[in-house]
């Protein structure tokens, strides 16, 4: 008998995963925890019924909304990361010796304690001793943060579930205070593509460009997001995500990566026209306010 896992995009479309076997499903307090093994995407880890993300392309997320900011601010040290309980984010983070100390927020225990029991390579990003977990919720410790990081990474997924709070005008608010003067944010900006999403994304924006003086977005192909098209929101205080580029430095590194290079870095800010018309009209809708 076959085995598929089936999301629900939007009413009418549907994306089918082939599945070996399930390997974890339990409830926690802020959300239902599956994992699944497939021929395709290897493990996969879904959120109340919708695919977080898998081993086969979780590295193109991980890559671009951290090595986007670390191309451009020159001097990062603190880093607070919302979400991330997956160790993904903080994987990346780790190749910048320069980094002092990383935050990572993230409410759910179990989600950090399935993350490393089934995605190691993930989760061996938490082990760093620059790293401190911290299991509560984002905004809460937001609160009464002030010039404290030079880069902020909301990792949160969803607008409208457990991290809701995370998509306020309160959480925007919040990061521009808690950042140095320099400072920079990037975010999970959602799929543009289909109708039911597109307010999410408008708002997103919106809230971003009201807080922040600089406020752009980029894209990437993620073959397990709504219609496999995914945006980021790249929101600072000083610095321009092109301007400020500093691809010479950046490659000077060495890093190996898979998906992200700082040709690809200015690419991802050319956008479909159907996305520039959609954020300019949030932008002059807010400039008339």
């Amino acid at each position: 008998m076959d085995f598929w896992f089936s999301e629900m995009h939007t009413g009418n479309v549907k994306m089918s995963i082939r599945v070996d076997k399930q390997l974890f499903s339990e409830t926690s307090d802020f959300q239902r925890i599956d994992v699944f093994d497939s021929p395709e995407f290897g493990r996969f880890l879904t959120s109340d019924g919708s695919v977080i993300f898998s081993e086969q392309d979780e590295f193109t997320y991980d890559e671009m909304i951290v090595h986007v900011p670390m191309a451009v601010h020159p001097n990062v040290r603190n880093v607070l990361v919302i979400g991330g309980g997956d160790g993904g984010v903080a994987r990346e983070l780790s190749h910048y010796e320069e980094i002092e100390h990383i935050d990572v927020v993230e409410p759910d225990e179990l989600f950090v304690k399935v993350c490393r029991e089934f995605f190691p390579d993930n989760s061996k990003g938490l082990d760093d001793p620059r790293v401190s977990v911290i299991n509560r919720d984002g905004l809460r410790f937001l609160r009464g943060k002030q010039d404290e990081y030079d880069l902020i990474i909301n990792d949160s997924t969803d607008p409208f579930g457990h991290t809701a709070g995370l998509f306020t005008k309160e959480f925007y608010g919040s990061c521009y205070k808690a950042l140095r003067s320099d400072g920079i944010m990037v975010y999970q900006h959602g799929s543009p593509f289909f109708d039911e999403d597109e307010e999410a994304c408008r708002a997103m924006h919106r809230k971003a460009s009201k807080s922040f003086p600089i406020s752009r977005v980029y894209q990437a192909h993620i073959p397990t997001c709504p219609s496999g098209y995914w945006l980021f929101g790249f929101a600072s205080k000083k610095y321009h995500p092109l301007h400020d580029l500093d691809a010479k430095r950046w490659n000077a590194r060495g890093l190996k990566t898979w998906y992200y290079t700082t040709n690809l870095h200015t690419g991802a800010f050319m956008l479909p026209k159907y996305v520039e018309d959609l954020l300019e009209e949030e932008e002059r809708a807010e400039k008339k306010l």
